[in-house]
């Protein structure tokens, strides 16, 4: 009897031992197998959307430098990069056969100016005769007949004629001369600007031939430390955030391969209406203006550009991490968030029958759009999931707007499940 009461008491104690840890053991397996969910943080702040784009670095201006006349180049006076002032010589064409027509037509104006005083000479002789014959004429008029005046008068007149043309020769002797000189000026090439010599595309000894089209000589960019142009395409849904970003007067920002870590910045000088189309995709071309002092900036570099298109402070900003998540296992989810996860939610229509492919109308089509920044973001509440809706604004590389929502600056919100050890 002994022996059986101590076994009861040992089986009392055991079975008291083992009711007291149930609990905790319940509690430890439960804990152990429950999920881990990675979470971070909401926070409050500023944020900046923007938009990227791939340009291309321009002079503000380029300005081609021909020639007008023909012939072999004698001089060339500045290579490539060279500094010139407005009115400076650029190189020199061959003036040999352009000297020759102004040393002609000279000689032909002299010829008519000469000409010009044989003709008045013998007007004037023929006005004197005019003169005697009248005043015979009025002493008596027997002395001379009418025939003979009349000789006079004509001979005068057709001396009044030939001084006309003799002068009208005259002004086409010094037009011919200056367009002889003209041209001789031409052989003479010379900046018609201040800037840099970006191309020469000529060498000495070349002969050029400007009968049909100015040939090309020089490429000179003015102002190019002052200011420089990037050239970007921009994507059509992207222009009306491009267009208020210029109205703010948004700085923006880029980088070039060859200044690694260096950044650049310029504000939008303009937004070209003249659409590009490259596989039904339309771009405009946006201008961004950017200092260039140092002359960092070289034409044809290729900068990668940053659009700040919209800007908030102080608002609450959901990690764009939080929005991306979406539950995958039902069973971590609470019960009451289940149609979430099935779809479940959707927008009734009068007769699901009638529905055809046809287009939206634009009210619709706007509807649609604003509900696409309606999402849900997920919190843990007692081991489960539970889904708060949020509508969102502007976004940035790491955070996006709180627009409505119950969420507060501190909440953790879950972005993964933590891998087990």
């Amino acid at each position: 009897m002994r022996f059986i009461a101590k076994l009861l008491t040992v089986l009392v104690v055991i079975a008291g031992l083992m009711a007291a840890a149930y609990q905790p053991t319940v509690n430890y397996f439960k804990e152990r197998n429950r999920p881990k969910f990675k979470t971070v943080k909401v926070e409050e702040g500023e944020i900046t959307e923007v938009r990227n784009a791939t340009g291309t670095i321009k002079p503000v201006l380029e300005v081609h430098v021909g020639s007008f006349v023909s012939g072999p180049i004698t001089e060339l006076y500045v290579k490539h990069n060279d500094e010139v002032k407005q009115g400076d010589l650029l190189a020199k064409v061959d003036p040999l056969i352009y000297q020759a027509s102004v040393d002609r037509d000279r000689a032909s104006l002299l010829s008519r100016q000469a000409e010009l005083k044989r003709v008045k000479a013998r007007l004037q002789n023929a006005i004197n005769d005019e003169k005697r014959a009248l005043g015979l004429k009025s002493d008596n008029a027997d002395y001379i007949s009418d025939t003979e005046i009349d000789q006079f008068k004509f001979a005068r007149q057709a001396l009044e004629a030939e001084l006309l043309v003799t002068q009208a020769s005259i002004e086409q002797a010094k037009a011919n001369l200056q367009n002889s000189e003209a041209n001789l000026g031409y052989t003479e090439i010379r900046s018609p600007v201040d800037g840099m010599v970006t191309d020469r595309l000529i060498d000495p000894g070349q002969t050029l031939a400007a009968q049909f089209q100015a040939p090309e000589l020089f490429i000179i960019a003015p102002d190019m430390k002052k200011e420089m142009h990037v050239f970007a395409d921009v994507n059509e849904a992207d222009i009306g955030y491009i267009r208020e970003a210029q109205e703010a007067g948004q700085t923006v920002q880029f980088t070039v391969d060859a200044y690694p870590g260096e950044l650049f910045e310029g504000t939008i000088a303009q937004i070209r209406l003249s659409p590009t189309e490259t596989q039904t995709v339309i771009t405009y071309p946006v201008v961004v203006s950017a200092p260039n002092p140092d002359l960092k900036l070289l034409p044809g570099m290729t900068a990668d550009i940053t659009f700040p298109i919209a800007k908030r402070t102080n608002v609450v900003k959901i990690p764009n991490t939080a929005l991306r998540y979406y539950p995958q296992n039902r069973a971590h989810v609470r019960t009451e968030d289940h149609e979430i996860l099935d779809g479940t939610e959707k927008v009734e229509t009068d007769n699901d029958d009638q529905q055809t492919e046809e287009e939206p109308p634009a009210s619709e089509r706007a509807k649609a759009d604003s509900n696409r920044n309606r999402r849900h973001v997920w919190v843990e509440e007692d081991g489960k999931l539970r889904a708060i809706a949020v509508v969102f604004g502007i976004s940035d590389y790491k955070f996006t707007e709180l627009v409505e929502g119950e969420l507060k600056t501190g909440q953790e919100l879950v972005v993964g499940l933590e891998s087990k050890k």
